[in-house]
């Protein structure tokens, strides 16, 4: 008789911790809700990428280029964005928007933040008249910081 109920408690316990096993169902459902609420932001962006790449006296790829109308976030130097900048992060919250501004600050740059029209804070940690010059400097960031960072893309900015 105890052999049965311990086995009977046995498999109890089993289909209960089976059963509190997460579902990867409901992670995916999740991430699928939160992709399609920012779709929209995205296909936008993508039907506008420019991605072209030019030879000069060594190869600079132009891969990830978004046009967007930008404006500075309130508080922000005017002054540090200028028509190509290297955008290192995109936030729809603000503290994380900062937070990675004052690790930049740390580092030794000079990033400022952008909004653009659909209310998306871009962090720009570098910015140039020219366009070789903003690809360069993105290379450089990436490889300087790699792992991290290796999605920055290059923000022309529209007026």
């Amino acid at each position: 008789m105890k052999k049965i109920l311990l086995f009977g408690t046995a498999i109890c316990c089993v289909f209960m911790l089976g059963s509190c096993k997460s579902k990867s169902s409901a992670y995916k459902t999740a991430y699928e809700q939160a992709k399609s609420s920012d779709n929209s932001t995205w296909e936008n962006e993508e039907a506008e990428e420019d991605e072209t790449e030019v030879l000069t006296s060594e190869t600079v790829s132009y891969e990830s280029v978004k046009q967007e109308k930008v404006k500075i976030a309130s508080g922000e130097d005017e002054t540090g964005l200028k028509k190509y900048s290297v955008v290192i992060g995109s936030f729809k919250n603000r503290t994380n928007a900062y937070s990675l501004k004052e690790r930049m600050i740390d580092e030794g740059y000079r990033p400022v933040v952008a909004e653009n029209e659909s209310g998306m804070l871009r962090v720009i940690v570098t910015s140039f008249d020219s366009k070789a010059d903003a690809a360069r400097s993105r290379d450089a960031i990436k490889s300087k910081y790699a792992p991290n960072f290796q999605d920055a893309w290059l923000l022309e900015r529209r007026y």
